[in-house]
């Protein structure tokens, strides 16, 4: 697997396989940020491809000596802020999904799976934790989804929101603190 800063080389060199490349690499987490963000895939779809022309008509002004992950959520975070200041938002219930929206394919049991109450319970869990992040104001829901989604150091994550180190970190504890309280008046308590 070549590493970034040589597909970005052989791109600017004209390679079009290069681009590719580093659309493979970056559709998908893109793409899930910017969805998770906007709250709307098709329109997230949208702004995936826009983030990716721009960062490549702009490739050359790629700082090498940065992570080009960083410089592309820079931009896709970019892309974000201003759809989303473009457009009010409208907030999302608090209730829980239709259970009769479920997939009752994935109920279906298989001698290999695990406990099928447990694995009931975790999908729950799960769905809880989306429609809770959903909740958290966008800068809390960034930071929290780049972090814990993307896997971006602090540090990255102050770079590629423009926040100040401190302040990504007072960020990612109040969406912590937050989930935690949306999921407790769900009847989400902790375990132990």
């Amino acid at each position: 697997m070549a590493d970034d800063v040589k597909l970005v080389e052989r791109a600017l060199a004209g390679s079009e396989e290069a681009y590719r490349l580093l659309l493979r690499r970056y559709q998908r987490p893109i793409l899930g940020l910017l969805c998770r963000m906007v709250r709307d895939p098709a329109l997230a779809e949208d702004l995936a491809q826009e983030v990716f022309v721009k960062a490549f008509r702009a490739l050359d002004s790629f700082d090498r000596s940065r992570k080009f992950s960083s410089w592309l959520f820079k931009i896709a975070h970019n892309t974000a802020i201003d759809q989303l200041r473009r457009r009010e938002l409208d907030t999302l219930p608090l209730e829980t999904p239709d259970p009769d929206s479920a997939d009752l394919l994935a109920l279906l049991p298989d001698d290999r799976a695990e406990d099928p109450v447990a694995a009931a319970e975790r999908r729950q869990l799960a769905t809880a934790i989306e429609h809770g992040i959903e909740q958290l104001r966008p800068s809390y829901r960034e930071v929290l989804l780049l972090r814990f989604e993307q896997g971006l150091a602090y540090e990255e994550i102050a770079d590629v929101t423009g926040l100040p180190l401190g302040t990504v970190k007072t960020h990612l504890f109040r969406a912590r603190k937050a989930l935690a309280r949306w999921l407790a008046e769900q009847g989400w308590e902790p375990a132990g």
